[in-house]
């Protein structure tokens, strides 16, 4: 079984600031890539950013510019730095791991953590 531990959600004004971070522990071999996807009221989830083990990154084009996704690979733990905050930034984040459950396992699969709120108010 693997644990995604997500932290770092709020509620902040616009133009503030948080810090998300995602650890995960348990039963994986390897681990592919993290991440972050978000999903408001009503909406589909999307992906805000992604991080694969060898560095190179991915954003969503709403949040390019403002968000900087890193990772700690020794310790299994992605960081969303999230700058100038926006309402339509609110939405519940999700930690999202690419990576296998074990050395048996011929493909990656793709886990979920629980969702951290993150609120951003006018």
């Amino acid at each position: 079984q693997v644990h995604l531990a997500e932290s770092g959600g709020g509620l902040v004004q616009a133009g503030g600031s948080l810090r998300l971070s995602c650890a995960a522990s348990g039963s994986i071999s390897s681990i592919a890539s993290m991440g972050w996807s978000r999903q408001a009221p009503g909406e589909k989830r999307e992906l805000v950013a992604r991080i694969t083990s060898g560095g190179s990154t991915i954003y969503a084009d709403s949040v390019k510019g403002r968000f900087t996704i890193s990772g700690d690979t020794a310790q299994n733990t992605v960081y969303l730095q999230m700058n100038s905050l926006r309402p339509e930034d609110t939405a519940i984040y999700y930690c999202r791991v690419v990576g296998r459950p074990s050395r048996e396992w011929a493909n990656d699969l793709l886990y979920w953590g629980q969702g951290t709120q993150v609120t951003v108010s006018s």
